[in-house]
């Protein structure tokens, strides 16, 4: 849509539409997985990793849960039941 056609408030639900990717996802691999102090740099590792991490964080809000830091916490405290019941392997 051309800048004469947006209307402010069309570009401000757009610029907040944006922000909510980096504070939902982003900001949660950041300070959740410390993913900005990881090693992994070379090749596909960063790729792959970035998608587990993804499948992780959507795993858990899918199930419900909204602080995921408190949601790894709770799924590793049983590791052999939790994640299999979580993904419905169980």
């Amino acid at each position: 849509m051309p800048s004469t056609q947006a209307s402010p408030q069309q570009l401000g639900e757009l610029a907040r539409s944006l922000w909510g990717i980096e504070n939902r996802l982003h900001f949660v691999r950041d300070t959740t997985f410390a993913e900005n102090a990881g090693r992994i740099r070379t090749g596909r590792g960063p790729e792959n990793m970035a998608t587990l991490r993804n499948l992780a964080v959507s795993t858990l809000r899918r199930a419900g849960h909204q602080n995921i830091a408190a949601a790894l916490r709770h799924v590793s405290s049983q590791p052999f039941s939790r994640p299999l019941d979580l993904l419905g392997i169980s």
